[in-house]
């Protein structure tokens, strides 16, 4: 007769009890799997997440209470769940996985990892050190109603790059606030400043600098103080946007007439300023540059769709549309609000001001109208029950993997609406590991056109491997009989080439290049393929089998093969071409 110890076989539980296991995120999903961990039996936790609990997380993520706001996430995550097993031994990390500190022998210390986050890069990363280390991973996401669960090993299943993804569509609040890092981040902050403005008030829609950012402050207290701090920091006055909007009365030629200088001193001068204060958050990012309108000289001219305006140009635009959406409220009457929708044009042209206004004082390159409003898709709201769903799917194909039982595993949709068979949940069988994946294959390789007239240093580094291929700290050597050094990791080595063109050191059509990244323990092989004929604002393509967007679904799915049965809300279902096969490509992004 099988022993049981509750639920689980003995032999099972003990090895639950023995076997150390990471949790990477602490928010929507990392909470629920927490709770879970320690309710099933396991004793050693180890739970790292940079983020600090804000008022927004308090809907859905619920080991954190009102009184926990400003304090790190995994030390009260731990806490908490240690209320439901105190007899549970749990290690929390206030820290990001992608510290050089958390190398591939300290994730060898675990018999599993499980990814409860909400970021492509940080993906990346622990998809990178799981398989150097060679230990299993549990990779999980949400998106509104839809979710996913899949299981990565080494050798036997695709790894979360063997497929290209489809693009982000929640991020942190702190990042959107604060540290915005691509043109997304700042469309986004748009929007939410056109509801702050115009539309309706959500307390998750905040655009003001978030005091409580895990990285403006390291020390849970200092944290906390800081989000209960007074209005006041120096000289400038913290107040929200809304708040700052009722003080003009919404007097007509106070708030609107005259909304577009004072906005434009408020959020890109005054609020950048504040954020300034916050210095630890600048020790390894560019700083943010405040804009001042009475500095500004006038560069624009007249918007058209595909053009990109001066900062002057958007200045205008910003304040045009701010006078033309004020008209449209005043015709609604009092207590009326506007509702943000892409194919109206003052609404958008507002997006695109504020976006590009604020892309570049964080030195981003500023888009285009059409490029904005094909970014300008809707917000995918997180929703606790989807987080609660994966969290228990995540536990359950841990159990199997820790009961040996790795062929079983399954990738496991979470869908919308019931599939032709009712089905919610529908289970897929894991791929195999993709030959031509730059990641996983044996031999990593890819092909990368660009024009190395016009292409720096800083540029392949930056853009290329950091922020295309997800390195950390590449080092670049030219196969060139020499073994020139072309990026050194070491600081200070290479800098002097960084203002280099990629021809200055004999880089040319067919040159090789070899990247390496000590921390992920992965080496990327780049042929170069130079072109003077790309595409007007594309800088580089990677050609071949790593493709920069995910495909689009294909018009005739089995539905087993699919994640929602051909709802247009869903992920992008499966690339694979095996019948009862899914790809775990569809991972979602998990609201934080």
């Amino acid at each position: 007769m099988v022993q049981l110890v509750g639920s689980l076989r003995k032999e099972l539980a003990d090895s639950l009890s023995s076997c150390r296991v990471l949790v990477v995120g602490a928010g929507g999903i990392g909470c629920e799997l927490l709770k879970n961990l320690v309710l099933t039996g396991f004793k050693n936790i180890e739970v790292i997440d940079l983020d600090t609990i804000d008022v927004s997380n308090l809907n859905r993520q619920f080991l954190f209470q009102k009184k926990h706001v400003g304090k790190s996430k995994a030390q009260v995550a731990k806490e908490s769940a240690l209320q439901f097993c105190p007899t549970a031994n749990i290690t929390a990390y206030h820290d990001s996985i992608m510290n050089p500190d958390y190398n591939v022998e300290f994730f060898r210390n675990f018999m599993l990892v499980m990814n409860a986050l909400d970021n492509r890069a940080a993906r990346n990363h622990v998809n990178r050190m799981c398989l150097a280390a060679d230990i299993p991973l549990i990779e999980s996401g949400t998106a509104g109603y839809l979710g996913q669960v899949t299981v990565i090993k080494k050798g036997l299943t695709e790894c979360y790059e063997c497929q290209p993804k489809p693009s982000q569509k929640t991020f942190p609040g702190c990042t959107i606030r604060n540290t915005p890092s691509e043109p997304i981040h700042c469309i986004v902050w748009a929007k939410y400043l056109f509801n702050q403005l115009f539309g309706e008030e959500d307390a998750d829609q905040e655009v003001s600098p978030d005091t409580a950012d895990p990285e403006a402050a390291w020390n849970p207290e200092e944290a906390a103080a800081r989000a209960t701090a007074s209005e006041k920091d120096g000289d400038i006055k913290r107040v929200s946007t809304k708040e700052w909007a009722r003080s003009t009365g919404y007097d007509s030629i106070k708030l609107f007439n005259k909304v577009a200088t004072r906005q434009i001193h408020q959020l890109f001068k005054d609020d950048i300023m504040y954020l300034l204060t916050m210095d630890k958050l600048w020790k390894k990012r560019k700083a943010p540059l405040p804009l001042d309108w009475q500095q500004l000289e006038n560069h624009g001219s007249g918007l058209k769709d595909q053009q990109v305006l001066g900062i002057w140009g958007y200045c205008k635009l910003f304040q045009h549309s701010v006078e033309t959406l004020r008209s449209q409220l005043e015709q609604k009457g009092d207590g009326a609000e506007l509702v943000w929708d892409k194919d109206d044009p003052p609404a958008m042209d507002f997006v695109t001001a504020a976006a590009n206004l604020r892309m570049h004082i964080f030195s981003m390159n500023m888009k285009s109208r059409f490029d904005i409003k094909s970014m300008a898709g809707n917000i995918i709201p997180a929703i606790a029950t989807t987080n609660a769903v994966i969290a228990g799917l995540i536990v359950l194909e841990g159990l199997k993997i820790l009961s040996g039982e790795l062929e079983s595993c399954r990738s496991i949709f979470l869908n919308k609406c019931p599939n032709l068979r009712k089905k919610l949940l529908v289970p897929c069988v894991l791929d195999p590991p993709s030959a031509n994946c730059y990641v996983c294959a044996s031999k990593p390789e890819v092909t990368v056109k660009l024009n190395v007239h016009k292409s720096m240093v800083v540029f392949l580094q930056d853009k290329i491997l950091k922020e295309r291929f997800g390195m950390v700290a590449p080092d670049v050597q030219i196969e060139d009989g020499k073994g020139t050094i072309l990026i050194s990791s070491e600081e200070g080595e290479t800098e002097a080439n960084n203002s280099k063109f990629l021809s200055d050191f004999g880089i040319r059509n067919g040159s090789r290049l070899q990247a390496d990244d000590f921390l992920q323990d992965y080496t990327l092989l780049i042929n170069v393929l130079h072109t003077e004929d790309l595409e007007k604002d594309v800088e580089f393509e990677v050609v071949g089998d790593a493709p920069d967007k995910a495909p689009p679904p294909p018009s005739n799915q089995e539905e087993t093969n699919s994640i929602t049965n051909g709802n247009k809300d869903s992920a992008q279902p499966s690339t694979s071409s095996k019948g009862l096969t899914c790809s775990h490509s569809a991972v979602m992004l998990a609201q934080p």
